[in-house]
């Protein structure tokens, strides 16, 4: 992707604020949409600084599916600010990664969706883990080993 795309997402998020208790869908995408989580060794270490995150309780992950080139996560914020923690999650699975790949990780940026309160969080959790459905990679969600929901 183009460095002036990756400046724009930046500066877009310049003046928003996140806030404790709403809750937010974000995708993150690898470096040059490299297919690294198609390894499941590479997924796990991603999985593994998800959870990471959500048992020092900065957030609740609602739902996630990690796709062979993104992630897509549906969190409630708890005590960090969302751009902190997308940086520790991507620092810290960055640094896990890189260890057996040698090879950058992670795009710059991420994009960020708050749902309103009216917004149905299961739908939208229903949408999030059928990804690996609608991309064609697996007839059923259950054949799919790399996403979770609270509700199940």
């Amino acid at each position: 992707m183009p460095s002036h795309f990756t400046h724009r997402g930046h500066a877009l998020r310049r003046g928003r604020h996140s806030e404790t208790g709403h809750v937010y869908l974000i995708t993150a995408v690898t470096e040059r949409r490299a297919r690294l989580f198609t390894d499941p060794m590479l997924a796990r270490l991603l999985v593994s600084e998800m959870r990471r995150l959500d048992d020092e309780r900065y957030v609740e992950s609602l739902a996630w599916v990690v796709m062979p080139d993104h992630v897509h996560w549906l969190i409630e914020l708890n005590s960090m600010p969302l751009p902190a923690v997308i940086q520790r999650l991507k620092s810290r699975s960055a640094i896990a990664i890189n260890r057996i790949t040698g090879t950058r990780i992670w795009q710059r940026g991420f994009h960020d969706r708050a749902l309103r309160q009216e917004e149905d969080v299961i739908a939208t959790a229903r949408y999030v883990v059928a990804n690996p459905l609608r991309a064609g990679l697996v007839d059923r969600i259950g054949d799919y080993p790399w996403w979770d929901a609270v509700w199940l």
